[in-house]
Protein backbone atom coordinates (compact mmCIF):
# COMPACT_ATOMS: atom_id res chain seq x y z
CA UNK A 1 0.00 0.00 0.00
CA UNK A 2 1.32 3.49 -1.07
CA UNK A 3 1.48 5.81 1.25
CA UNK A 4 4.22 8.31 0.31
CA UNK A 5 2.61 10.36 -1.85
CA UNK A 6 5.07 13.33 -0.48
CA UNK A 7 7.68 11.71 -2.03
CA UNK A 8 6.54 11.00 -5.73
CA UNK A 9 2.61 10.75 -6.79
CA UNK A 10 1.97 7.90 -9.00
CA UNK A 11 1.03 8.89 -12.72
CA UNK A 12 -2.54 9.89 -13.20
CA UNK A 13 -4.98 8.74 -16.29
CA UNK A 14 -5.27 12.26 -17.39
CA UNK A 15 -1.78 12.39 -17.32
CA UNK A 16 -1.13 8.84 -19.10
CA UNK A 17 -3.84 9.49 -21.77
CA UNK A 18 -2.62 13.50 -22.82
CA UNK A 19 1.66 12.11 -23.28
CA UNK A 20 0.68 8.93 -25.49
CA UNK A 21 -0.08 10.56 -28.53
CA UNK A 22 3.68 11.96 -27.76
CA UNK A 23 5.31 9.02 -27.32
CA UNK A 24 4.11 7.19 -30.60
CA UNK A 25 7.01 7.01 -32.86
CA UNK A 26 4.64 6.90 -36.08
CA UNK A 27 3.47 10.31 -35.13
CA UNK A 28 5.77 12.94 -36.61
CA UNK A 29 4.71 15.43 -33.67
CA UNK A 30 5.45 13.18 -31.09
CA UNK A 31 9.26 13.00 -31.59
CA UNK A 32 9.65 16.47 -33.67
CA UNK A 33 12.26 19.36 -31.88
CA UNK A 34 8.92 22.27 -30.89
CA UNK A 35 11.72 24.56 -32.18
CA UNK A 36 11.67 23.26 -36.10
CA UNK A 37 9.93 25.21 -38.65
CA UNK A 38 8.34 21.98 -40.11
CA UNK A 39 4.98 21.80 -40.01
CA UNK A 40 5.44 18.80 -37.58
CA UNK A 41 7.58 20.70 -35.48
CA UNK A 42 5.06 23.38 -35.08
CA UNK A 43 2.60 20.85 -33.74
CA UNK A 44 5.22 20.07 -31.28
CA UNK A 45 5.21 23.68 -30.70
CA UNK A 46 1.74 24.47 -30.45
CA UNK A 47 1.33 21.44 -27.72
CA UNK A 48 4.06 22.57 -25.93
CA UNK A 49 2.39 26.30 -25.81
CA UNK A 50 -1.34 25.06 -25.30
CA UNK A 51 0.62 23.14 -22.12
CA UNK A 52 2.19 26.67 -20.98
CA UNK A 53 -1.62 28.32 -21.21
CA UNK A 54 -2.91 25.43 -19.53
CA UNK A 55 -0.86 25.57 -16.56
CA UNK A 56 -0.50 29.50 -16.39
CA UNK A 57 -4.43 29.30 -16.02
CA UNK A 58 -4.32 26.50 -13.12
CA UNK A 59 -2.14 28.67 -11.08
CA UNK A 60 -3.62 32.02 -11.85
CA UNK A 61 -0.18 33.03 -13.46
CA UNK A 62 -1.65 35.50 -15.82
CA UNK A 63 0.42 35.86 -18.60
CA UNK A 64 1.53 32.11 -19.92
CA UNK A 65 5.14 33.31 -20.80
CA UNK A 66 5.21 34.03 -17.06
CA UNK A 67 5.27 29.98 -16.92
CA UNK A 68 8.98 28.50 -17.84
CA UNK A 69 9.41 24.68 -18.14
CA UNK A 70 12.36 23.18 -16.36
CA UNK A 71 13.21 19.37 -15.31
CA UNK A 72 11.62 19.63 -12.07
CA UNK A 73 11.72 21.97 -8.80
CA UNK A 74 14.90 21.16 -8.25
CA UNK A 75 16.19 23.15 -11.14
CA UNK A 76 13.66 25.53 -10.70
CA UNK A 77 14.50 26.16 -7.16
CA UNK A 78 17.90 26.58 -8.38
CA UNK A 79 17.59 29.00 -11.12
CA UNK A 80 14.93 30.88 -8.78
CA UNK A 81 18.03 31.17 -6.20
CA UNK A 82 20.92 32.23 -8.82
CA UNK A 83 19.56 33.51 -11.66
CA UNK A 84 17.62 36.44 -9.52
CA UNK A 85 19.82 37.08 -7.09
CA UNK A 86 22.84 37.05 -8.81
CA UNK A 87 21.02 39.62 -11.74
CA UNK A 88 19.56 41.77 -8.97
CA UNK A 89 23.63 41.88 -7.23
CA UNK A 90 24.72 42.79 -10.70
CA UNK A 91 21.95 45.40 -11.30
CA UNK A 92 22.27 47.31 -7.28
CA UNK A 93 26.16 46.54 -6.82
CA UNK A 94 27.28 48.77 -10.51
CA UNK A 95 29.80 51.18 -8.75
CA UNK A 96 29.93 49.27 -5.56
CA UNK A 97 33.18 47.02 -5.45
CA UNK A 98 32.29 45.99 -2.35
CA UNK A 99 28.59 45.13 -2.32
CA UNK A 100 27.72 41.52 -1.64
CA UNK A 101 24.21 41.61 -1.57
CA UNK A 102 22.06 39.89 0.89
CA UNK A 103 19.69 36.48 0.88
CA UNK A 104 16.80 35.07 3.02
CA UNK A 105 15.58 32.24 3.15
CA UNK A 106 14.22 29.62 6.32
CA UNK A 107 15.70 26.65 7.75
CA UNK A 108 13.43 24.12 7.29
CA UNK A 109 13.33 24.60 2.97
CA UNK A 110 13.61 21.55 0.78
CA UNK A 111 17.54 20.92 0.18
CA UNK A 112 17.06 22.20 -3.32
CA UNK A 113 16.78 26.14 -1.91
CA UNK A 114 19.14 25.30 1.22
CA UNK A 115 22.12 23.61 -1.20
CA UNK A 116 21.28 27.02 -3.47
CA UNK A 117 21.83 29.28 -0.74
CA UNK A 118 24.92 27.65 0.59
CA UNK A 119 26.32 27.98 -2.83
CA UNK A 120 25.31 31.57 -2.83
CA UNK A 121 27.16 31.93 -0.03
CA UNK A 122 30.66 30.69 -1.37
CA UNK A 123 29.55 33.09 -4.36
CA UNK A 124 30.18 35.81 -2.10
CA UNK A 125 26.73 36.54 -0.86
CA UNK A 126 25.11 36.71 2.57
CA UNK A 127 22.75 34.69 3.63
CA UNK A 128 20.40 35.06 6.71
CA UNK A 129 18.52 31.36 7.76
CA UNK A 130 15.33 32.07 9.59
CA UNK A 131 13.93 29.84 11.87
CA UNK A 132 10.70 28.30 11.97
CA UNK A 133 8.08 28.59 15.50
CA UNK A 134 7.77 25.17 17.11
CA UNK A 135 4.31 24.44 14.64
CA UNK A 136 6.64 24.58 11.45
CA UNK A 137 5.83 28.22 10.63
CA UNK A 138 7.67 31.50 9.39
CA UNK A 139 6.98 34.61 11.89
CA UNK A 140 5.76 37.46 9.87
CA UNK A 141 7.87 39.59 12.99
CA UNK A 142 10.83 36.84 12.25
CA UNK A 143 11.34 37.08 8.65
CA UNK A 144 11.06 41.01 8.77
CA UNK A 145 13.58 40.75 11.59
CA UNK A 146 16.25 39.18 9.00
CA UNK A 147 15.81 41.59 6.33
CA UNK A 148 18.58 44.38 5.52
CA UNK A 149 18.87 47.55 3.65
CA UNK A 150 20.92 44.91 0.92
CA UNK A 151 18.63 42.13 0.95
CA UNK A 152 18.01 40.93 -2.76
CA UNK A 153 15.55 37.91 -2.26
CA UNK A 154 13.47 35.95 0.04
CA UNK A 155 12.51 32.62 -0.76
CA UNK A 156 10.42 30.60 1.77
CA UNK A 157 8.08 27.51 0.87
CA UNK A 158 4.68 27.44 0.32
CA UNK A 159 4.42 24.50 2.45
CA UNK A 160 6.62 21.91 4.32
CA UNK A 161 7.29 18.80 2.58
CA UNK A 162 7.68 16.99 6.07
CA UNK A 163 5.20 18.93 8.61
CA UNK A 164 2.71 20.02 5.92
CA UNK A 165 2.62 23.63 7.48
CA UNK A 166 1.34 26.24 4.88
CA UNK A 167 3.24 29.68 5.25
CA UNK A 168 1.35 32.85 5.14
CA UNK A 169 3.47 33.65 1.90
CA UNK A 170 1.17 36.63 0.60
CA UNK A 171 1.93 38.29 3.91
CA UNK A 172 5.77 37.04 4.11
CA UNK A 173 6.30 38.39 0.31
CA UNK A 174 4.33 41.92 1.54
CA UNK A 175 7.21 41.89 3.68
CA UNK A 176 10.02 41.44 1.29
CA UNK A 177 8.65 43.83 -1.26
CA UNK A 178 8.09 46.74 1.33
CA UNK A 179 11.67 46.45 1.94
CA UNK A 180 12.81 46.37 -1.81
CA UNK A 181 13.63 42.69 -1.85
CA UNK A 182 11.74 40.19 -4.34
CA UNK A 183 9.97 37.02 -3.33
CA UNK A 184 10.31 33.17 -4.04
CA UNK A 185 8.66 30.40 -2.91
CA UNK A 186 8.46 26.64 -3.88
CA UNK A 187 5.28 25.52 -4.14
CA UNK A 188 5.64 21.91 -5.27
CA UNK A 189 4.17 20.23 -1.93
CA UNK A 190 1.16 22.87 -2.07
CA UNK A 191 0.03 22.44 -5.62
CA UNK A 192 -3.51 20.55 -5.78
CA UNK A 193 -3.59 20.30 -2.02
CA UNK A 194 -4.72 23.82 -1.22
CA UNK A 195 -5.67 27.24 -2.44
CA UNK A 196 -2.97 27.95 -4.77
CA UNK A 197 -3.21 31.62 -6.35
CA UNK A 198 -0.15 32.98 -8.05
CA UNK A 199 -2.15 36.56 -9.04
CA UNK A 200 -2.99 36.07 -5.02
CA UNK A 201 -0.08 35.70 -3.44
CA UNK A 202 1.89 38.10 -4.88
CA UNK A 203 5.14 36.55 -5.70
CA UNK A 204 8.14 36.75 -8.02
CA UNK A 205 8.53 33.49 -8.45
CA UNK A 206 7.42 29.96 -7.63
CA UNK A 207 8.90 26.23 -8.17
CA UNK A 208 6.82 23.22 -9.29
CA UNK A 209 7.41 19.24 -10.12
CA UNK A 210 4.89 17.70 -12.02
CA UNK A 211 5.61 14.44 -10.03
CA UNK A 212 3.98 15.82 -7.16
CA UNK A 213 0.40 15.72 -8.99
CA UNK A 214 0.32 12.65 -10.38
CA UNK A 215 2.41 14.37 -13.87
CA UNK A 216 5.71 12.68 -15.28
CA UNK A 217 9.07 12.78 -13.64
CA UNK A 218 11.47 15.20 -15.36
CA UNK A 219 8.79 18.29 -15.87
CA UNK A 220 8.53 20.61 -14.06
CA UNK A 221 7.82 24.86 -14.01
CA UNK A 222 9.27 27.99 -13.04
CA UNK A 223 7.00 30.94 -12.48
CA UNK A 224 8.78 34.20 -13.29
CA UNK A 225 6.71 37.58 -12.95
CA UNK A 226 7.26 39.56 -15.60
CA UNK A 227 10.08 42.40 -15.48
CA UNK A 228 11.73 39.93 -13.29
CA UNK A 229 15.44 40.23 -12.96
CA UNK A 230 16.96 37.18 -14.48
CA UNK A 231 20.58 35.68 -14.80
CA UNK A 232 19.70 32.26 -17.05
CA UNK A 233 21.27 29.54 -15.54
CA UNK A 234 20.79 27.11 -18.61
CA UNK A 235 22.45 28.62 -21.73
CA UNK A 236 22.55 27.84 -25.16
CA UNK A 237 19.75 28.03 -27.91
CA UNK A 238 17.82 30.41 -26.01
CA UNK A 239 14.77 28.90 -25.58
CA UNK A 240 12.11 29.52 -23.21
CA UNK A 241 12.92 33.14 -24.60
CA UNK A 242 16.02 32.73 -23.11
CA UNK A 243 15.77 31.45 -19.34
CA UNK A 244 16.21 28.13 -20.06
CA UNK A 245 18.09 26.96 -23.23
CA UNK A 246 17.49 23.08 -24.14
CA UNK A 247 14.83 21.29 -26.61
CA UNK A 248 11.80 21.36 -24.47
CA UNK A 249 10.21 17.84 -23.56
CA UNK A 250 6.88 18.52 -25.00
CA UNK A 251 5.20 15.03 -24.01
CA UNK A 252 6.41 15.69 -20.32
CA UNK A 253 4.78 19.42 -20.37
CA UNK A 254 1.78 17.89 -21.63
CA UNK A 255 1.75 15.06 -18.89
CA UNK A 256 1.88 18.17 -16.42
CA UNK A 257 -0.84 20.32 -17.82
CA UNK A 258 -3.36 17.59 -17.65
CA UNK A 259 -2.19 16.62 -13.98
CA UNK A 260 -1.88 19.96 -12.86
CA UNK A 261 -5.83 20.19 -14.34
CA UNK A 262 -6.90 17.46 -12.33
CA UNK A 263 -5.38 18.42 -8.91
CA UNK A 264 -6.50 22.04 -9.17
CA UNK A 265 -10.13 20.60 -10.01
CA UNK A 266 -10.09 17.77 -7.50
CA UNK A 267 -8.56 19.85 -4.37
CA UNK A 268 -11.61 21.17 -2.74
CA UNK A 269 -12.68 17.58 -2.51
CA UNK A 270 -9.71 15.67 -2.26
CA UNK A 271 -8.97 18.61 0.61
CA UNK A 272 -11.82 17.15 2.48
CA UNK A 273 -11.72 13.42 1.70
CA UNK A 274 -7.86 13.53 2.44
CA UNK A 275 -8.18 15.96 5.80
CA UNK A 276 -10.78 13.40 7.83
CA UNK A 277 -8.10 10.29 7.02
CA UNK A 278 -5.12 12.70 8.03
CA UNK A 279 -7.08 13.65 11.13
CA UNK A 280 -8.00 9.51 11.81
CA UNK A 281 -4.31 8.96 11.32
CA UNK A 282 -2.97 11.37 14.09
CA UNK A 283 -5.68 10.69 16.16
CA UNK A 284 -5.19 6.52 16.36
CA UNK A 285 -1.32 6.87 16.10
CA UNK A 286 -1.46 9.07 19.09
CA UNK A 287 -2.98 5.68 21.16
CA UNK A 288 0.06 3.32 20.66
CA UNK A 289 2.51 3.77 23.13
CA UNK A 290 5.82 5.39 22.05
CA UNK A 291 4.42 6.99 19.03
CA UNK A 292 4.19 11.17 19.09
CA UNK A 293 2.97 13.14 16.84
CA UNK A 294 5.52 16.41 15.98
CA UNK A 295 3.09 18.73 15.52
CA UNK A 296 -0.37 19.26 17.46
CA UNK A 297 -2.87 19.56 14.12
CA UNK A 298 -6.16 20.37 15.50
CA UNK A 299 -9.28 18.39 13.21
CA UNK A 300 -10.15 20.28 10.31
CA UNK A 301 -7.25 22.71 10.00
CA UNK A 302 -6.52 24.49 7.32
CA UNK A 303 -3.01 25.47 8.45
CA UNK A 304 -1.19 22.21 7.22
CA UNK A 305 -1.29 20.20 4.51
CA UNK A 306 -4.46 17.76 4.23
CA UNK A 307 -2.42 14.42 3.32
CA UNK A 308 0.67 14.82 5.36
CA UNK A 309 1.22 12.88 8.80
CA UNK A 310 4.28 13.16 11.06
CA UNK A 311 5.12 11.26 13.50
CA UNK A 312 8.22 10.07 16.20
CA UNK A 313 8.82 6.85 17.32
CA UNK A 314 10.34 6.83 19.92
CA UNK A 315 13.82 4.45 21.01
CA UNK A 316 13.47 3.62 17.05
CA UNK A 317 15.33 4.99 13.72
CA UNK A 318 13.31 6.42 11.04
CA UNK A 319 15.08 3.67 8.89
CA UNK A 320 14.34 1.16 11.20
CA UNK A 321 10.87 1.73 11.17
CA UNK A 322 10.25 2.65 7.29
CA UNK A 323 11.57 -1.20 6.35
CA UNK A 324 9.72 -2.41 8.76
CA UNK A 325 6.42 -1.26 7.51
CA UNK A 326 8.19 -1.79 4.19
CA UNK A 327 8.34 -5.42 5.23
CA UNK A 328 4.82 -5.51 6.12
CA UNK A 329 3.85 -4.06 2.91
CA UNK A 330 3.51 -0.68 3.46
CA UNK A 331 5.56 2.33 1.48
CA UNK A 332 6.12 4.91 4.09
CA UNK A 333 9.42 7.80 4.51
CA UNK A 334 11.57 8.51 7.03
CA UNK A 335 10.84 12.45 5.76
CA UNK A 336 11.90 14.09 2.59
CA UNK A 337 12.83 11.46 0.52
CA UNK A 338 15.69 13.27 -1.52
CA UNK A 339 17.72 13.36 1.93
CA UNK A 340 16.69 9.58 3.32
CA UNK A 341 19.77 7.88 2.78
CA UNK A 342 20.79 10.65 5.29
CA UNK A 343 21.87 9.12 8.36
CA UNK A 344 21.36 12.61 10.37
CA UNK A 345 18.03 13.73 11.78
CA UNK A 346 15.96 15.67 10.05
CA UNK A 347 16.76 19.36 9.69
CA UNK A 348 13.03 20.54 9.75
CA UNK A 349 12.64 18.62 13.05
CA UNK A 350 15.61 19.66 14.54
CA UNK A 351 14.95 23.47 13.40
CA UNK A 352 11.44 23.41 15.10
CA UNK A 353 13.23 22.04 18.31
CA UNK A 354 12.89 18.58 18.73
CA UNK A 355 16.31 17.11 20.08
CA UNK A 356 18.21 15.40 17.53
CA UNK A 357 17.89 11.88 19.61
CA UNK A 358 13.77 12.40 18.73
CA UNK A 359 13.80 13.46 15.86
CA UNK A 360 15.78 10.58 14.25
CA UNK A 361 12.41 8.38 15.12
CA UNK A 362 10.67 10.74 12.33
CA UNK A 363 8.24 8.73 10.31
CA UNK A 364 5.98 10.47 7.19
CA UNK A 365 2.68 8.84 6.11
CA UNK A 366 1.49 10.95 3.24
CA UNK A 367 -1.70 10.63 1.38
CA UNK A 368 -3.09 10.95 -2.14
CA UNK A 369 -5.66 10.93 -4.95
CA UNK A 370 -5.83 6.42 -4.43
CA UNK A 371 -5.48 6.23 -1.06
CA UNK A 372 -8.68 4.67 0.65
CA UNK A 373 -9.78 4.53 4.39
CA UNK A 374 -9.13 0.80 4.21
CA UNK A 375 -5.44 1.78 3.26
CA UNK A 376 -5.24 3.78 6.73
CA UNK A 377 -7.11 1.17 8.68
CA UNK A 378 -4.82 -1.71 7.56
CA UNK A 379 -1.52 0.81 7.91
CA UNK A 380 -2.94 1.42 11.79
CA UNK A 381 -3.59 -2.45 12.27
CA UNK A 382 0.00 -3.00 11.20
CA UNK A 383 1.81 -0.57 14.01
CA UNK A 384 1.90 -2.27 16.51
CA UNK A 385 3.54 -5.25 14.66
CA UNK A 386 6.26 -2.68 13.50
CA UNK A 387 6.98 -1.26 17.03
CA UNK A 388 7.00 -4.85 18.68
CA UNK A 389 8.91 -6.27 15.78
CA UNK A 390 10.82 -9.33 17.71
CA UNK A 391 7.64 -10.69 19.36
Amino acid sequence: MYLDYAATAPLCEEARAAMEPFMQTGRAAAFMNPNSLSTPGRDAFKALEDARRRIAGALDAGRPDQVVFTSGATEADNAALFGIACALRERRGKGNAGFQGHVVTSTIEHDAVLAAAKRLERRGFRVTYVRPDRDGFIEAARLAEAIEPDTLLVSVQTANSEMGSIQPIRQLARIAHDAGALFHTDATQALGKTELSLARLDVDAASFSAHKVGGPKGAGALYLKAKTPFDAMMVGGGQESGRRSGTQNVAGAVGFAAACEHAVCAMQAERGRLGELRDKLYRDLSTFDGVQPTVDVEEGSLDYLPNIVNVVFSGMESQTAVLRFDALGFAVSGGSACSSASLDPSHVLTSMGLGADEALGEVRVSLGRYTTREDVNAFLAAVPRAIDWKR
